[in-house]
Formats: C-alpha cells, sequence, structure tokens
C-alpha cells in the first residue's frame, strides 16, 4: 500500500465557516489545477514520444493532488501485470481520471466518453497522452469507435475504462457497457477491476467546488473467462462488476 501524503485536514469546518472556508479552498484549489494543466499541455505540445507526455502528465495529476491536500492511498497495486490488461473502475467524478493518472504506469491509456473533446483545454491534453474517445449516444459513430479501440488493444495497448459512461448524482454502481470487456476478450488480456472512493466528496457530480478528502485506488484480483466469444465478454462484465460491487459498499442502481 503506498499513500500521496497531503498538507490539509480532511475534516470540514463548523458550519459558520464553512462556506467561507470551502469558497477560499475552492478558489486556491482550482487555481492549482488550471495552472498545472495548463504546464503540462504547453509541455506536452512540444514534447516527442507519447511516453514521456504521459510522465509528464502523471507528474502534474501527483503535483495536483498534493498541493490541493488529497491524500491519495493506493492498494494492490502488485495486482497490475507486467503484461497487458484492461482495468475498469467505478466512477464517480470527473476527478477519477486525473487520480488515476497519477499512479498508474505511462503504459496505460484511458478511453474516455467523446463529450470530453470538445472540452477546451482538457481535448488537447488528453489526446497529446493518446486517450481513445468513444461515441456514447450514435450508434454507428459508437460502433467505429469501439472498432478503433479494439485494434489498438490487439497492438498491446493497456487501457483504462470507466465502463459506466458517466456518474450518477448518488452514489451506486450504474449498470457496465460492453466495451471494455469485448477489449479485453478480442486482446486475451485480464480485466482489473479497481474501486476509487472519495473522489465524490472531493469533487461533487452536482457541482465544481472542490474539497481536500481522503482518496483511495484499490485494485483487486485480476477477472478472466475461458471462451474468448460474445457470451465470455458478458461473462466477464459481470464478474468485474460484481467484484466492484462487493467493494465498493454503495448500492447497485442497475437494479433499482
Amino acid at each position: 500500500m503506498s499513500e500521496i501524503p497531503a498538507p490539509f485536514p480532511a475534516r470540514r469546518p463548523a458550519r459558520p465557516v464553512r462556506a467561507f472556508v470551502q469558497g477560499a479552498y475552492a478558489l486556491y484549489a482550482c487555481s492549482v489545477f488550471a495552472l498545472l494543466a495548463l504546464a503540462a499541455l504547453l509541455v506536452v505540445l512540444c514534447l516527442p514520444g507519447l511516453d514521456r507526455r504521459r510522465r509528464i502528465v502523471r507528474t502534474s495529476a501527483r503535483w495536483m493532488l498534493r498541493l490541493a491536500g488529497m491524500r491519495l492511498t493506493v492498494v494492490g497495486l502488485e495486482r497490475i501485470p507486467a503484461g497487458q490488461c484492461v482495468i475498469v473502475a467505478n466512477h464517480a467524478s470527473y476527478l477519477d481520471g486525473p487520480v488515476f493518472m497519477a499512479v498508474l504506469p505511462p503504459r496505460f491509456g484511458f478511453v474516455i466518453k467523446r463529450e470530453m473533446a470538445a472540452v477546451p483545454v482538457a481535448a488537447t491534453l488528453l489526446k497529446r497522452i493518446g486517450s481513445e474517445f468513444v461515441e456514447r449516444f450514435n450508434r454507428s459513430k459508437g460502433a467505429a469507435d469501439t472498432r478503433r479501440v479494439l485494434r489498438n488493444a490487439t497492438n498491446g495497448h493497456s487501457l483504462v475504462f470507466f465502463p459506466e459512461g458517466t456518474f450518477s448524482k448518488s452514489p451506486g454502481l450504474l449498470r457496465f457497457h460492453a466495451g471494455a470487456f469485448l477489449t479485453a476478450i478480442r486482446a486475451g488480456c485480464p480485466v482489473i477491476p479497481a474501486v476509487i472512493r472519495g473522489t465524490r466528496t472531493a469533487l461533487p457530480p452536482t457541482g465544481f467546488l472542490p474539497w481536500p478528502a481522503a482518496l483511495t485506488i484499490e485494485f483487486l484480483p485480476p477477472v478472466t473467462v475461458g471462451e474468448a466469444t460474445a457470451e465470455g465478454a458478458v461473462q466477464l462484465r459481470e464478474r468485474a462488476r460484481a467484484a466492484i460491487l462487493a467493494h465498493l459498499d454503495e448500492p447497485d442502481l442497475a437494479a433499482a
């Protein structure tokens, strides 16, 4: 287990001063995020080599969390194999991606909803580190995006998916889309379920005021299936989701 220490306490102040303290902290944290993101973007725009660019972004993400007072604990990092794999995780906040970037080695790319391709600065930065954008609503475009991701997976790329595709305003695990598991089946590599906690508190889905909460990423044992078929992908999806749900301590929103 490893930990990135933080200089700020995670406990919220008393109610009379909470609004002022949170406002001041939010201004500070957002300034830190923006400055580090802009600095990283300027570097990766000029820097050759995907691995180098990903290392720069990883360092920036680690400093972002450290300076924002968000203590990050990592459990089970040794469960990630040296070879190719697909990581799937629950999704609770826009902070999830940067947290994983701070933890994972630079051989990992991210599969992200296509709406992020329209976000200034973030879109350019994500493209320069080899992120894959996937359409969620247009079926034909989504199929084309999935084929592109599959091609990259068969070329040996390790990928990170948030298979819910989005996050809900209330805690809980949504149903999983099949793309991550079809990718793992096609590439013949294991799926590593991961559970992220604390990001919903640190940056709530209902607002943009961050707070220095304690964060945890826990990597669970690999999940595999014997058959490289569509049915095998379904089995893989259900096993990975069940593993995440068992460790997440949040409701099953797919069953609601």
